[in-house]
C-alpha cells in the first residue's frame, strides 16, 4: 500500500463509547462498527509523517455482527481492522461505487493476505 515504518493506533470500545465517537466526530447517531481517523490528511499532515492515524472498533457491535453472520469473532474483528486502515489509507467507500468496488477489491487480498499468516 506503499506506507514503510508507518504506524497506527486501534481503539477497542463498547457501543457506548463509540455511540459517543460517531456523534462527536461525524455528527451520526448511534454506534457503528469501525471509525477510521486518518492523520496523513489535512494542513498538518506533515508533522508526523508516519502516522497513519487511528482506527477505532466497537467489540460489542463485531460480537453481533460475527454472530449474524456466522462466522468467528477474530475474523470479523480482522475485517473491521482492514476496513479501518484501508480508510488511513485513502480508499472511501462512500465517495462512488467504483471507489467502493476498488475497496471490496483490496479488502478481500488484504484479508487473503491475514488467512494465510494465520495458516
Amino acid at each position: 500500500m506503499g506506507y514503510e515504518n508507518a504506524e497506527l493506533s486501534i481503539l477497542i470500545v463498547d457501543d457506548l463509547q463509540m455511540t459517543e465517537y460517531h456523534q462527536n466526530y461525524l455528527n451520526r447517531e448511534g454506534a457503528t462498527n469501525v471509525i477510521a481517523f486518518p492523520m496523513q490528511e489535512g494542513e498538518f499532515a506533515h508533522v508526523t509523517p508516519h502516522l497513519l492515524g487511528d482506527v477505532v472498533i466497537s467489540l460489542d457491535t463485531a460480537n453481533r455482527e460475527a454472530e449474524a453472520m456466522g462466522i468467528d469473532m477474530a475474523e470479523r474483528f480482522d475485517e473491521l481492522l482492514v476496513h479501518g486502515i484501508l480508510h488511513l489509507a485513502g480508499y472511501d467507500h462512500e465517495k462512488s461505487e467504483a471507489e467502493e468496488r476498488r475497496m471490496e477489491k483490496k479488502s478481500e487480498a488484504m484479508a487473503s493476505l491475514i488467512r494465510k499468516m494465520k495458516k
